[in-house]
């Protein structure tokens, strides 16, 4: 007969060895489960008026969802794709045709500079503008060529997106289904007190509302709004740049700054001081508002989260996660601070109790 110990351990490792195992194999599809699990936990609550609209419907409740989902973030997001591929590979026939050069950019701009200003560089042996000028010019090339390589590269991987995207949509309708089954029983299988599993998954979920909420709403609204100003002002690739500070605006506070700043300041230096005052009005005082307003109540009074951790968890998160880390940074933070929280409560209780 079996020791009772050792079928345990032979039990244990069999347990860690196929989970390893089924991780390796959907490890492919990471990203689809990734944000197919984000999408059913932020759609989790239409579900429900759904299901309660519906009589109880499973089916037809998760396919109503599944298609509001759809049209809300999907085909908006592949439609700003198309666009976007098309506004890149402008810029890279602009770039290629000499229409656009840094070095040429930069050349003007010393050519403005005071003299006292040139002189003052040439003391601090900063003053090889030929060179600096050759540097900028030979990173346009390499960056429209990074441009063209990149769109060719979506190009050659749509057949993967698709599939990614058809892969996603398909667990959304199960998860949405069968969320509260599925969240059910991972709680069950977690060897921790009740109170703390409920603690812990109220605060993962609040947390992935709130940043994908918050942070999408925050980076589309500085995104248009910065896209914009730039068609307003007739600069081009407005589209593309729009994107970029939508995307730099995940990181709080800095984001669309590291866009807009330096257009403002080419403007101001090459004389252009209306257009460049205007610009650092608008960044300030709108596209800033935006994230100094909105940001807070979004994702920091949700989160209960402090701005400075919000930051430093999200510029981690995309450091190692890629984009998908503006999520997953901000989560780990969260659960890190409640799992602490959690520690050192039961740690003064068990003090107290002793005493």
């Amino acid at each position: 007969m079996m020791h009772p110990e050792l079928h345990q351990k032979t039990f244990l490792f069999l347990l860690v060895a196929v989970t390893l195992a089924f991780l390796a194999v959907m490890s492919s599809f990471a990203g689809s489960v990734f944000w197919g699990a984000v999408l059913a936990i932020v759609f989790a609550p239409i579900h429900a008026r759904l299901l309660n609209a519906l009589s109880g419907r499973q089916n037809l409740a998760a396919l109503a969802t599944l298609a509001m989902c759809v049209l809300i973030v999907v085909l908006p997001l592949m439609l700003l794709t198309g666009a976007l591929l098309r506004e890149g590979t402008l810029l890279y026939q602009t770039v290629a045709g000499g229409g656009m050069n840094a070095g040429t950019y930069f050349e003007q701009i010393v050519s403005r500079l005071p003299t006292w200003v040139v002189n003052l560089l040439d003391r601090l042996g900063l003053g090889d503008f030929d060179a600096v000028r050759s540097q900028l010019s030979a990173a346009t090339v390499k960056g429209s060529q990074l441009i063209a390589t990149r769109a060719v590269g979506i190009g050659q991987n749509a057949l993967d997106f698709v599939i990614g995207t058809g892969i996603m949509l398909y667990l959304l309708f199960f998860m949405l289904r069968d969320g509260e089954r599925l969240a059910a029983h991972i709680r069950h299988a977690l060897p921790m007190a009740s109170t703390t599993k409920d603690y812990l998954f109220a605060k993962f979920t609040t947390v992935i509302r709130a940043t994908v909420k918050g942070n999408i709403i925050v980076a589309a609204t500085q995104g248009a709004l910065g896209g914009m100003l730039f068609w307003f002002l007739g600069i081009q690739a407005a589209l593309l740049w729009g994107v970029l500070m939508a995307f730099l605006s995940l990181l709080p506070a800095i984001g669309a700054a590291l866009i807009w700043g330096p257009v403002a300041l080419y403007f101001l230096v090459t004389g252009s001081i209306g257009t460049g005052a205007l610009i650092i009005g608008f960044g300030v005082l709108v596209i800033g508002l935006v994230d100094n307003v909105l940001r807070p109540i979004l994702v920091g009074k949700q989160t209960h989260l402090p701005d400075y951790v919000v930051l430093i968890s999200t510029v981690g998160g995309i450091g190692l996660f890629g984009l998908n880390g503006f999520v997953i940074g901000p989560v780990i933070a969260a659960l890190f601070i409640a799992a602490w929280a959690i520690f050192t409560e039961s740690d003064e209780k068990e003090s107290g109790s002793r005493t």
